[in-house]
């Protein structure tokens, strides 16, 4: 019975340490992660735990997301996790998403982690068209993000087809030609062989600075209705609130940036967007739910902090990150340096090793030819030789013939003398051996010629011969040279590095005292032409990607959205076009010009949850 008490009390134990905790699994771009929390922990304690496993420090980008009721809503740090409209069955499924963007992507993320979270995020709207994306733009994204994960391009390695299992290209884009997805490939191919020399890094910022000038880029949308009941969107963004038509997304009908709006409030469904200029019309609006108000009012805020976080001196914490940063950079990019160097010294080394092997594979072509042409020449001498020995043997026959011969006319004088007749007789055939006697003489003669000729010829074989033997001896040693002889081994790419590329502590430090307004100018000067030619390079390989693909669209398959950006494209209006000017406007000024009007704390005022208000400005 002792026992059986002892169990239960354990058990009991048990499940009241158990209850103290819940778990949640949070849903990142690339992977999921699951953690225990416990259960008095407010939404800041699972935030900052999320961020801590990433190793993510530019937390105020981010939040965690859920569903509820078909809405989407972001945990709030201030208040307890369970307390929140949050699903109730375990694990408790929270997406850590972006949920404001930067103005300006290449000047505000500065952690490679911030930045990749946000390639993702920004790569994953535009495939699934949320937000709208040009052709154009969409094939040159496409690079940039095949970039991204393949590194450089290398001919050998991503040969066609490598990108059939890929998904780059919205659908909508590969509906609205008539284009193969080998055609496709080969058009982003060319345009990512043309990225050779980035880091993956590099690339997706690139894909950022491209997706940022995108109508659609960091708005939150809302279906709202003013007074007389219209339909209208809301848009929240990083510049300020946009009013839209509910068929046109891209371009706002009005929009009232930051340093323009003096407060924001809701009371119930209604919503009031007052103007900092008191003469003009102050804005309202209805919303749904009076849930879709709370999260407005909460994208407001956080859009509005941003915005002014921006147009002050970088606090602390983000001066040490970006001169980290920029001491990461560095260090990063001595390395590629000096990985370049290692790896272009390999190539020369592999390059001298096959230019060694393509002359060794020359020096044995030119020996085994020598060898066939001495073979050749000792077959040739023998063949003389044996013409030669056939040649004395006939000149030997011929000599043994005259002698004969002169034989036979010493016997034929003798009988001569038997008698006049016979003498006669013996004189004309004597005449006759002596005819024949000089015709064996000259034949023996030129036959004596010949064989002298033929030893002649058998000479120069000979010598011919001995010169083969010595040209062969010749190539063989130059080839055992060539083939054992030593390759010298690269110096150390360290030793070799020149000296603008030694880097110390000293070069990474900046001066942040100077104040000459002068070189200050003249540095913003520099780089705004850069941007300028930057801008028109992207711009002319734009025009020029949808010059060759404008002949294969199918106009009777754009969409609205498609029609409605290729009119603001011509009559150069977009969402930005405003806003540009007046930050064009306000970077002739000083810096301190940027600054709104005097801007006070936060302030929400809540009676039942029902009501609120936000003041931006006094």
């Amino acid at each position: 019975m002792a026992s059986a008490l002892a169990a239960r009390m354990g058990l009991n134990s048990l499940l009241r340490k158990q209850a103290r905790t819940f778990r949640v699994r949070i849903c990142t771009m690339e992977s999921d992660m699951e953690f225990s929390c416990e259960i008095k922990w407010k939404g800041k304690d699972l935030f900052d735990l999320v961020c801590r496993t990433l190793g993510l420090r530019e937390t105020w980008f981010f939040g965690l997301s859920y569903s509820v009721k078909d809405t989407v809503a972001w945990l709030k740090m201030d208040k307890k996790v369970l307390d929140q409209e949050v699903p109730k069955e375990e694990p408790i499924v929270f997406h850590f998403l972006a949920k404001f963007y930067p103005e300006n992507a290449e000047e505000e993320l500065v952690q490679d982690i911030t930045q990749h979270l946000f390639f993702l995020q920004v790569k994953k709207k535009i495939l699934e068209e949320e937000i709208h994306c040009p052709p154009e733009a969409s094939v040159l994204l496409a690079s940039y993000a095949v970039h991204a994960k393949y590194g450089d391009y290398d001919p050998e390695v991503h040969k066609p087809g490598f990108l059939a299992e890929e998904e780059l290209l919205p659908k909508r884009v590969i509906n609205l030609y008539q284009m193969t997805p080998e055609m496709w490939e080969e058009r982003i191919t060319a345009c990512y062989a043309e990225h050779r020399g980035r880091t993956r890094d590099q690339a997706e910022m690139e894909y950022l600075k491209i997706a940022q000038d995108l109508d659609m880029y960091g708005v939150n949308y809302f279906l709202i209705k003013n007074k007389k009941g219209t339909d209208l969107l809301l848009g929240v963004d990083a510049l300020g609130l946009h009013i839209y038509d509910p068929n046109n997304k891209l371009t706002p009908k009005c929009s009232f940036p930051w340093n323009e709006i003096r407060n924001i409030s809701y009371s119930d469904k209604e919503f009031t967007i007052k103007p900092l200029d008191k003469k003009t019309n102050v804005f309202k609006f209805n919303s749904s739910r009076l849930r879709v108000n709370k999260l407005i009012l909460q994208l407001c805020i956080g859009n509005h902090d941003l915005f002014m976080r921006r147009r002050r001196v970088d606090s602390l914490e983000v001066q040490q990150m970006k001169a980290q940063a920029r001491e990461e950079r560095a260090r990063k990019q001595v390395e590629r340096q000096r990985l370049q160097r290692e790896k272009q010294l390999r190539e020369e080394a592999e390059r001298a090793r096959d230019e060694l092997e393509r002359r060794l594979v020359q020096l044995q072509d030119e020996a085994h030819m020598a060898n066939e042409a001495l073979l050749r020449s000792e077959q040739t001498a023998d063949l003389l030789a044996e013409k030669a020995q056939i040649a004395e043997e006939e000149a030997k026959l011929l000599a043994q013939k005259a002698a004969e011969a002169e034989a036979e006319m010493q016997r034929i004088k003798v009988t001569a003398m038997r008698g006049q007749e016979e003498r006669r007789l013996m004189e004309q055939k004597m005449l006759e051996a002596e005819m024949l006697a000089l015709t064996m003489a000259e034949e023996s003669e030129r036959r004596a010629k010949e064989a002298e000729q033929l030893k002649q010829d058998l000479q120069e074989a000979r010598d011919s011969e001995r010169r083969a033997k010595n040209k062969l001896l010749e190539i063989t040693s130059k080839a055992a040279y060539v083939s054992v002889g030593p390759v010298p081994p690269p110096s150390h790419p360290a030793d070799n590095l020149p000296g603008d590329l030694s880097f110390s502590r000293e070069n990474l430090s900046f001066d942040f005292k100077d104040t000459d307004m002068k070189r200050l100018s003249m540095e913003i000067e520099k780089e705004k032409v850069e941007y300028m030619e930057k801008s028109k390079h992207l711009q002319e390989q734009l025009n020029e990607l949808k010059t060759e693909i404008e002949s294969l669209k199918m106009k009777e398959r754009e969409s609205p959205l498609d029609i409605i950006h290729n009119q603001n494209t011509e009559q150069g209006t977009s969402k930005h076009s405003n806003f540009k000017k007046v930050w064009l406007l306000a970077e002739l000024a000083p810096v301190f010009t940027l600054i709104p009007p005097p801007c006070v704390y936060t302030t929400i005022r809540s009676n039942k949850r029902k009501k609120a208000e936000y003041i931006v400005h006094k």
